[in-house]
């Protein structure tokens, strides 16, 4: 009796979450229209500080969804952000963009960017939605291996949607679904890919169809698959939860995650 109940109410609260985070980010999503202005580069340490444990982290680049803008990420840049962990950017592509391929070769180039700004060699990623599919085209076709350590997803249809099939008049739409074109090529085979993916799925998406479409499953990818329990397509790029918990992984303090080898998987609710 308490499993019924409890199932129904889970995906209540989720939805009700959902709409709440609909309803807030329509009102800051004018704040994200325009490019952001790059922040100043970090500060090298001086040589008489203590350095920080381990070598210096490589800059986030974060990448929005289908129709979405940076604004989206005020709360995970905010915890990336937070202590000076990270140098934090995001991209937006063009809302006239109808090719993902065409994001990724931007993305490419705002890569290039940010490593000549702060004097890096890596960077790390972080797509919500179609962002994680923009950032890992760039990752298996455009040689972004060599530059990205981690690509973290979050609710990105890795295996294609069959979600609202009336929208697929829309060119990017129907690059997410299954067996597109796009999606053909990021099954081919990737042997020796260096980047590592992160990628976190929700049983309560609602964009997903089937809900392990967010999932990864190649055999030539590093992969971990983190499932979230209790929340919703929106929720994820806005919890704090996943939030804490995308910062442990790029941080290299969530232990247990990121095998250097083999796929992983590994699940927490937010319930």
């Amino acid at each position: 009796m308490g499993l019924s109940h409890k199932l129904p109410t889970t995906a209540l609260r989720a939805t009700v979450l959902e709409l709440a985070i609909l309803t807030a980010h329509l009102l800051v999503y004018p704040t994200g229209v325009l490019a952001e202005r790059r922040p100043a580069a970090p500060r090298p340490p001086h040589p008489d500080e203590v350095p920080l444990r381990g070598a210096p982290r490589p800059p986030v680049i974060l990448l929005h969804g289908f129709t979405d803008n940076r604004s989206v990420f005020l709360l995970l840049r905010r915890i990336l952000a937070e202590g000076g962990r990270h140098h934090v950017e995001a991209l937006n592509y063009s809302p006239l963009t109808t090719d993902l391929r065409a994001a990724a070769r931007r993305l490419a180039r705002q890569v290039e960017e940010v490593l000549a700004h702060t004097g890096q060699d890596r960077v790390d990623l972080v797509g919500h939605s179609l962002g994680g599919l923009v950032a890992r085209y760039y990752v298996q076709r455009l040689g972004g291996d060599a530059r990205v350590r981690t690509v973290v997803t979050l609710g990105t249809p890795h295996h294609g949607t069959r979600i609202a099939p009336l929208m697929d008049a829309h060119p990017l739409v129907r690059q997410m679904r299954p067996d597109s074109p796009v999606l053909t090529e990021l099954a081919a085979p990737a042997p020796g890919c260096r980047t590592r993916f992160a990628c976190f799925w929700t049983d309560l998406d609602q964009l997903m169809v089937p809900v392990t479409a967010a999932r990864l499953d190649h055999p030539d990818l590093i992969t971990e698959n983190i499932r979230v329990t209790g929340i919703g397509h929106l929720a994820l790029p806005a919890h704090p939860a996943v939030a804490a918990h995308v910062r442990r992984i790029l941080s290299g303090d969530a232990p247990g995650t990121l095998l250097e080898s083999g796929p992983a998987s590994g699940s927490f609710s937010v319930a």
